[in-house]
């Protein structure tokens, strides 16, 4: 029988080491921060190739670990989003992580315009001034549809978090994204998804956390 590792706390240990010693030959220049930021984001997809595409705009960390202390309200795109943020840690912040998705409110928005549910949970969501950190890993239409608001001056984020994954729009928004006068956080191409969206938020809190 082929022996493994059981202790949780061992696994990702190790996992880490094989990802910093990898790092290391690449020899990518990353300050401590966005190192972390990065080495979640290939633990959750053993995928190295984000070392390359992961843009992480001026000052974003900052902002984003500024906007967490103050206990700004987060939104996501997904449940799956919502539920993977570490919560725990946010509780004395006073953050609430909301997803708008299946609120009654959107469906009604997003049937009377003719738009996505996704749209239309911005929409929403941009209705509280005390949402601050707008974290997407799926829907390109929702961060489409941020986009839009902040240049109409609806909404003023203090950190986006952008890697929506697919074929149609992903790539697209998150180009769109890389050159507005917002700090963000995103990967190029139509790679993505909820749990690297995930991986960059819980980065950030542990961010955060050391600093209190």
């Amino acid at each position: 029988m082929i022996g493994y590792i059981e202790d949780p706390k061992e696994i990702e240990k190790k996992s880490f080491e094989v990802i910093n010693n990898e790092l290391e030959k690449r020899e990518l220049k990353f300050d401590k921060r966005e190192k972390q930021i990065i080495t979640r984001i290939i633990h959750t997809t053993a995928d190295f190739g984000f070392a390359n595409n992961t843009i992480i705009s001026n000052g974003a960390i900052d902002e984003g670990i500024r906007a967490i202390k103050r206990g700004v309200g987060i939104v996501t795109d997904t449940r799956m989003a919502q539920v993977g943020i570490r919560k725990r840690d946010l509780i004395k912040y006073g953050s609430e992580i909301n997803c708008f998705i299946s609120d009654e409110r959107v469906y009604k928005i997003a049937k009377e315009r003719g738009i996505t549910r996704s749209m239309a949970a911005m929409e929403l969501a941009s209705q509280d001034p005390k949402n601050g950190i707008f974290v997407f890993g799926n829907a390109p239409t929702a961060l489409f549809r941020l986009m839009e608001l902040f240049e109409e001056g609806k909404v003023n984020p203090s950190l986006v978090i952008g890697v929506p994954i697919g074929f149609v729009g992903a790539a697209q928004a998150k180009e769109r994204l890389a050159v507005l006068p917002v700090p963000y956080i995103t990967i190029k191409g139509r790679k993505g998804g909820s749990n690297i969206a995930v991986a960059i938020m819980n980065a950030l809190i542990l961010l955060a956390n050391e600093l209190v």
